[in-house]
């Protein structure tokens, strides 16, 4: 029963995270909830075994259909991976706790600038050219991969307001781009865990197929429906999002 609860999260999981990130808010609380007494590290390795393939089969699925600026998204996503191994490493020797409260507050400036700015993200319109994008993508490919390895909530949706408003994306090639990032930090963190021992592998590969299963699903609505789509879905997981992180740091 309960590999067939955190299935059906997984599902859920890889469909909103295939949009918009935010995957994490599904899958992680279930499998807390289904496994209680398991160690926290091994839960979160579960987690990134399977979210893991539901970005990559993402990305595969947006490049397909969206212009992909490979010379760009190239270095910056080598740079969330080398980032995402440094903050795993860090929060081995130093808590994330004060992350927890300042979070909520981050994405609540997030999401009043973007109910604010009607047009954000609504028109594909690179607002820097060359190397200054380069360089611009692969700052914010190293910080939120070192965020994501740190602490973690909420880094596809951060990655894709960053690429909305640095760089002048749409939400669809917003998403595109932060999937393909989001996939390398999910391999740094995958693989940290992996050499921890903190894989449930015969859960993993069952997790996996239902959060493609779930991506697949999302990347093909986000297609169909483009940025506009994408930017509700954004508003309401960012919303969702603050309602739960604000509820652990504040409340719990």
């Amino acid at each position: 029963m309960e590999l067939f609860l955190v299935a059906c999260a997984s599902l859920l999981a890889g469909f909103v995270d295939s949009i918009v990130g935010g995957g994490g808010l599904v899958l992680v609380p279930a499998l807390f909830a289904a496994f209680p007494t398991t160690h926290p590290a091994t839960l979160f390795g579960v987690n990134k075994s399977a979210s893991l393939w539901g970005t990559a089969v993402a990305t595969v699925q947006y490049s397909r259909r969206v212009t992909m600026d490979w010379p760009v998204l190239l270095p910056a996503a080598t740079m969330s991976l080398a980032g995402a191994l440094a903050g795993a490493w860090l929060v081995t020797v130093v808590s994330p706790e004060f992350l927890r409260k300042l979070l909520p507050v981050v994405l609540v400036v997030v999401l009043i600038y973007t109910l604010a700015k009607k047009e954000l993200g609504r028109h594909h319109a690179p607002r820097l050219q060359g190397w200054s994008q380069t360089v611009t993508a692969g700052a914010i490919g190293l910080l939120m991969g070192f965020y994501d390895g740190f602490f973690g909530p909420g880094t596809g949706s951060l990655l894709v307001f960053l690429f909305v408003r640095l760089l002048g994306y749409d939400f669809l090639h917003a998403s595109a781009s932060a999937k393909l990032l989001n996939s390398c930090s999910n391999l740094a963190a995958l693989s940290l865990f992996a050499l921890k021992g903190h894989i449930w592998w015969h859960y993993a590969l069952v997790l996996a197929l239902a959060n493609v299963a779930g991506s697949l699903l999302g990347t093909r609505l986000a297609l169909k429906h483009g940025a506009g789509f994408v930017r509700w879905v954004f508003v309401v997981v960012v919303g969702t999002l603050i309602v739960k992180t604000g509820y652990d740091a504040f409340l719990r």
